[in-house]
């Protein structure tokens, strides 16, 4: 019944057909029938001859008999009419059950090339003729091959049209990789377009990898991008399956830890004898990890306890408990090449992870110090914050770069709290300014990326009913408040918005949760809990949280699930943490910088080393599983003379025997 209903469409569209050419006829217009007639009278003969089943003898009568409409219609495809439109012609042969007339385009121009390339061909063969006659050997006949080659790749098919190779690269970069893959395998012009370098090499510039790098480094980056997805994928499952290195960074000397920070693969403590010391995770060289103090600081007994800890790249800073500021190169070390001191003590310390830039508040007096492009630090600006109404100190302070500079310059700016208000400082400003402030609602911490501030605020008296704790977030460009997140009973102890992936914040509470949110919609993403003793430091990437609570435990875990990979566990708070792809730096500080009971002299460490603190660094790259890797106490050089250090190798067994052993 389908197919009679289809016949009959085909007889009235045919009709209606023929009734508009008989119009046209009419009109007296003479014209000579064109290449595309006659192949439409062609194709409706074939029609006419093969339509009719097998083994039936057609009526001539029939809706599908030659005779008919079918004449009629090849009768008004005889005088054909040149305002007919191109959509009819290919009407008609869907009609007659034939394939797109496009087809016969792309055949027309194939035949086109062949015959262009056989008069080239014949007419060097006539020249030849003409000129003496010379030997041809295989090369040349390979030499015209990829001639041929480079012309027939030159321009990529593109359905029925063909497009220059400059233009199909620019259509095939908005491809991903499977889809690449794909039309690869559709012919060879396309193949050789999909492994083209320039696609490869930007797709890794738009995975992240290999910043910097230009297309001519690496012969395939096809094969360089493969390399590191699967890098990838093995670090992620060891950061999963807690497969890797871990190594405690101790100095016994030190005694007790005061503050600790990392970047990248630089690590810095300080601790209470006043010792600095630097630890370069990537190359283990023990020979420049000891920072020297000022030479004016060197005579003063005792010495003063190290407050505050910071590092980049670039250098490392140490502020002491009596105002002075030490500031060392990373990459000679040794010697402070930056010396200078305030009055009182060192409340906070900031220092910028993308420059040098280092700022110091001491009270309300704030100072902002970088070097110039010789080397020499200056003092870029200082100012004198306003008393706050219930703190008379700067409790936190963030730098980061800030484009809201004259003339549209990066400048560094300072966002510090003290009280219930926010500051934000510039080099270019007279007098810090007022980023929020609330009347007896405290900050509880601060955090600020490139273009946002994130604080938390705590609640007070009858605004514990709207809501409870909230972090508010602020643009650095306007001023203005943008959100506000989150509704705890608790105060918000931690924030992290600068290492969050973007339009992402993560935070930690007093009431034993980490949370996330997106600041796109200002929901919340997940809520863990995590820690029984409050959560003071938290991380986050796109897959994974880690976190460290006050009873000195460091778990990790799995953001879309929400549950816990694996922890660890240390005596005291973890007061640091920092991980990047493959490294997990922590710090387990104690509050107790003098243990009461405790007799800590440079005589007897060992019996008081649960009080001192810890630093551990967790590798999970690829080669940390090696079995070559190198265990932390085989990395010492033995110039010391501690044994309780692991430099045991000034003792030898006939020493030991024959009691001359100096511990003996």
């Amino acid at each position: 019944m389908a197919e009679d209903e289809l016949l009959a469409f085909r007889e009235h569209w045919k009709q209606e057909l023929t009734i508009k050419n008989e119009a046209h006829s009419n009109c007296n217009v003479t014209l000579q029938p064109s290449r595309e007639d006659s192949k439409l009278k062609r194709y409706f003969e074939d029609f006419g001859q093969n339509r009719s089943e097998p083994g039936k003898k057609q009526d001539s009568t029939s809706p599908g008999s030659s005779k008919g409409g079918q004449g009629a219609f090849l009768s008004a495809a005889k005088t054909p009419n040149e305002d007919q439109p191109e959509y009819v012609s290919i009407a008609e042969g869907l009609l007659d059950g034939r394939t797109s007339p496009l087809l016969e385009r792309i055949q027309e121009e194939r035949t086109r090339r062949k015959r262009q390339y056989h008069s080239l061909t014949s007419a060097c063969n006539t020249s030849s003729q003409q000129q003496p006659q010379r030997k041809i050997n295989k090369g040349d006949k390979l030499v015209d091959q990829f001639i041929q080659d480079l012309n027939e790749t030159n321009d990529i098919p593109f359905f029925d049209i063909e497009l220059p190779y400059e233009l199909a690269l620019k259509i095939f970069q908005y491809l991903s990789r499977t889809e690449l893959g794909r039309c690869a395998q559709v012919s060879k012009a396309w193949g050789v377009l999909a492994e083209d370098e320039v696609l490869w090499f930007r797709m890794c510039q738009t995975e992240s990898y290999h910043h910097g790098a230009s297309v001519s480094d690496s012969p395939c980056w096809k094969s360089m991008l493969r390399d590191c997805r699967n890098s990838e994928n093995t670090v992620r499952s060891n950061w999963k399956n807690r497969v890797g290195s871990i190594s405690q960074l101790q100095y016994e000397l030190g005694k007790v830890l005061c503050d600790v920070s990392s970047c990248d693969s630089y690590v810095v403590a300080g601790y209470t004898s006043g010792d600095v010391r630097l630890w370069d995770t990537l190359h283990w060289d023990s020979a420049a990890s000891f920072l020297k103090p000022s030479p004016l600081m060197a005579d003063v007994t005792p010495r003063p306890h190290v407050s505050h800890i910071r590092v980049n790249n670039t250098v490392a800073v140490a502020a002491y408990d009596d105002g002075c500021v030490d500031v060392w190169s990373t990459e000679t070390g040794q010697e402070p090449v930056h010396h200078f001191q305030i009055p009182g003590r060192v409340h906070a310390l900031a220092l910028s992870l993308e420059s040098p830039t280092l700022a110091t508040a001491a009270g309300l007096d704030v100072r902002l110090d970088q070097p110039d492009e010789r080397g020499y630090w200056r003092t870029l600006c200082q100012a004198t914050l306003p008393k706050p109404r219930l703190w008379s100190q700067v409790e936190s302070m963030v730098v980061v770069p800030w484009a809201g500079g004259r003339g549209g310059d990066s400048v560094p700016l300072v966002a510090l709290s003290a009280g219930e208000t926010v500051f934000l400082l510039a080099p270019e400003d007279l007098e810090p300014r007022v980023l929020h402030t609330v009347y007896g609602h405290p900050i509880t911490c601060l955090d600020a990326s490139a273009s946002h501030a994130a604080l938390g605020v705590k609640s007070c008296g009858w605004a514990m009913n709207d809501g409870g704790n909230k972090i508010h977030v602020y643009s650095l460009e306007t001023g203005q408040l943008e959100m506000s997140v989150g509704n705890s009973a608790g105060d918000f102890s931690c924030v992290n918005l600068r290492d969050s992936p973007p339009h992402m914040l993560i935070c930690g509470n007093k009431d034993r949760r980490v949370r996330v949110f997106d600041l796109r919609t200002g929901s919340s993403v997940t809520s863990l809990y995590a820690h029984h003793m409050g959560v003071t430091s938290v991380q986050a990437d796109d897959w994974k949280i880690v976190s460290g609570g006050g009873e000195g435990l460091v778990c990790v875990w799995e953001m879309r699930m929400g549950a816990k990979l694996w922890e660890m566990h240390n005596r005291h708070p973890v007061r640091h943490l920092r991980f990047n792809t493959s490294t997990l730096v922590t710090a387990n500080i104690p509050d107790e910088k003098s243990p009461r009971g405790a007799c800590i002299t440079d005589d007897d460490l060992t019996a008081h080393r649960r009080h001192r603190g810890v630093i551990c660094h967790y590798d999970f790259s690829e080669d940390s599983t090696s079995q070559d890797h190198v265990l932390p106490i085989c990395r010492s050089n033995y110039v010391e003379s501690s044994g309780y250090n692991y430099n045991i190798g000034l003792a030898v067994p006939y020493d030991i025997l024959s009691g001359s052993h100096p511990s003996h």
